[in-house]
């Protein structure tokens, strides 16, 4: 038996990084007989810098591998996000209806012994005009106030209200690249890999660099993003496509200034629908990150680019955008022989509902937590880690997909095509079908490591008006009078909270502030 001894990662930025310090953390990289951990990355090749917004997983994440929360608001240009606020998506502008919803991170409220409140409001006896969202949390009229989801004296990674963060991918990186090499035990190889030599069984034996020379491991991750120089290019993992149901492929990037210092940054992300596609626009401290995710089917990048700069305004006069081609898919094995593809080299969805870096986190736990002790134990563990990985990605499929589905857009072939019952996963299908006469509940998801729960589910089938239709069980829901007071007991409590939370800008300055005195 061989034991594992050495991981070198492949690839810097967001993936490379944050898998490097992860496995550090678990692995005991800084101790004497800890498995060593190195990361291997080219001066010469830039961050793909769209993952600008994180999943409500990041703070255990970031808190596992022993980050300063105040740090990392300032080391990485941080601010807080509550969630989604989606525009435009349900039907076409202009008929004066309502125009956006909202995904809060945060759960329905439920107390103890009280009725679950979501068939009430499907009843029609939550408060009269408020979404599901906001007759259920606080969270949305917590946002749509401005404030943070924290105080200044919480603890860190802690608040009463769940949430992510916004962020600078390149800071971010760098961040982590510090923390790693200075206090986790991870040695960095700044090198170009110019071949990769495999052995008799089809394994990597040993990565060529122009400036170290061979660099060799027992188990290596391949974060080398769209190219997979290890997985995808030397291993020949085929790439499982899901351009059919998913069709967006491009996406036109910019950095935006604020129109003046102190302009208020939203604690959420805005997507925006438009004809081919949606924007995102992401407050950071300093900046805006806006960009455009289209379907090269349904338009050219010039009319993209176009369409871009026009939801804009002159704030994108004489700003450079930046164009990304990417596709919907993931690697059938991404943990293949002794190669584990994590990041954009294993897969991708698209940047809706940020689960780019929520997959790097979910793939190096499992990395972390089924971690072989000698070489001979790979094959069983990559069957366990290939299962739930490439689950999870189907399972978003349906998820993603649900957001361009239900929509009552006809106002360009993108969204008539979105609607096309064609494009829809049999699974997602069956799941709206069920969802007809009753809600999403917990035992429609019983796979472990689930990204979404019930409650985002129910957020974004709801929001994008979908119908289910209670009366055949009304006599079910006799709680009516308990229901109303839970409802106007959450009211009372947002209302609290909009005074009791600090604005968004002033908090994140002072944990910067804070971080700067040390």
């Amino acid at each position: 038996m061989r034991p594992v001894r050495k991981v070198l990662v492949v690839g810097g930025g967001t993936a490379g990084w944050l898998t490097a310090t992860y496995l550090a953390s678990q692995l005991a990289a800084a101790r004497p007989g800890g498995i060593q951990v190195e990361l291997v990355e080219s001066p010469d090749i830039s961050i793909v810098g769209v993952g600008e917004a994180t999943f409500a997983t990041i703070r255990q994440t970031l808190a596992t591998i022993g980050l300063d929360e105040d740090q990392f608001i300032a080391g990485a240009n941080a601010t807080f996000k509550q969630g989604i606020r989606f525009d435009r998506w349900v039907r076409t502008p202009g008929g004066g209806e309502r125009g956006h919803y909202f995904h809060p991170f945060a759960l329905p409220s439920h107390s103890p012994g009280k009725p679950d409140l979501l068939p009430y409001w499907l009843l029609d006896h939550g408060p009269i005009g408020l979404s599901f969202a906001e007759a259920v949390t606080i969270q949305s009229q917590v946002v749509d106030a401005g404030r943070g989801p924290k105080r200044l004296s919480d603890a860190p990674w802690h608040a009463p209200l769940n949430h992510a963060y916004h962020l600078d991918a390149a800071r971010f990186a760098a961040l982590l690249a510090a923390h790693g090499c200075k206090r986790l035990g991870v040695v960095r190889h700044a090198a170009t890999i110019e071949r990769v030599e495999l052995d008799e069984t089809g394994a990597i034996a040993c990565l060529h660099t122009r400036e170290k020379g061979p660099l060799r491991a027992d188990l290596y991750v391949d974060c080398s993003g769209f190219r997979s120089l290890l997985c995808g290019r030397a291993l020949g993992v085929p790439w499982h496509s899901a351009r059919d149901i998913l069709f967006n492929d491009r996406a036109w990037a910019m950095q935006v200034p604020y129109e003046r210092a102190d302009a208020p940054i939203p604690p959420y992300t805005i997507a925006t629908a438009h004809e081919a596609g949606w924007t995102w626009d992401i407050g950071l401290q300093d900046r805006r990150g806006v960009g455009y995710v289209f379907s090269s089917r349904h338009t050219s990048e010039e009319r993209a680019e176009e369409v871009l700069r026009n939801h804009l305004g002159r704030v994108a006069e004489g700003l450079p955008a930046r164009l990304i081609k990417f596709e919907a898919g993931y690697r059938r094995e991404p943990w293949c022989r002794n190669c584990v593809a994590v990041g954009l080299a294993g897969g991708f969805v698209e940047p809706l509902e940020s689960t780019g870096i929520a997959l790097i986190e979910l793939a190096n736990y499992l990395l972390a937590n089924l971690f072989p002790a000698v070489v001979e134990d790979f094959e069983p563990v990559a069957r366990v880690f290939n299962r739930v990985v490439v689950a999870r990605y189907e399972t978003i499929f349906d998820f993603i997909k649900m957001h361009y589905c239900l929509t009552r857009r006809r106002d360009s072939q993108y969204w008539i095509d979105n609607a096309d019952p064609e494009s829809i996963p049999a699974s997602l299908r069956d799941k709206l079908a069920m969802w007809r006469h009753r809600p999403p509940h917990s035992t429609d998801f019983i796979a472990d490591f689930e990204m979404f729960l019930p409650s985002s589910w129910q957020y974004v089938l709801y929001g994008m008006e979908f119908r289910t239709d209670l009366s055949a069980r009304r006599t079910l829901y006799d709680r009516v009078v308990e229901a109303q007071r839970e409802f106007a007991e959450i009211q009372r409590i947002a209302h609290f909270a909009k005074g009791d939370l600090p604005d968004h800008r002033a908090l994140v300055q002072a944990m910067a502030a804070r971080a700067a005195r040390g």
